[in-house]
């Protein structure tokens, strides 16, 4: 490999790193809003995969069907987390995605 090419991608890989850690840092400040149930149930995670907020409507709660809001429950954080992964991927590949390193790929 020539001295030019190995400092170019090092230029790359150190850009790259700067731009992983920017969107790391932007997505503390990511929120995904979701809900299931109708709108029985809605939960709020972060692009860090934090739960930050559940939300019930009154009229969810049945006390002889727990396990049917416990149910929705799941499912709404499940699909919260999802949905976070997936803005987070995609950040990240647009970061990735135009890696240009010869030989490695």
């Amino acid at each position: 490999m020539k001295p030019g090419n190995m400092q170019n991608l090092m230029k790359q890989a150190q850009r790259m790193q700067a731009d992983m850690a920017r969107v790391q840092d932007e997505l503390k400040f990511e929120k995904v809003d979701v809900s299931v149930g109708g709108g029985a149930v809605k939960v709020v995670v972060t692009g860090e995969l934090e739960l930050a907020s559940v939300s019930i409507d009154p009229a969810a709660v049945d006390p002889d069907d727990v396990s049917m809001l416990e149910d929705l429950i799941t499912a709404a954080v499940n699909e919260g987390i999802r949905q976070a992964q997936d803005v987070a991927a995609k950040k990240m590949a647009a970061i990735t995605g135009g890696l240009n390193m010869p030989g490695l790929m």
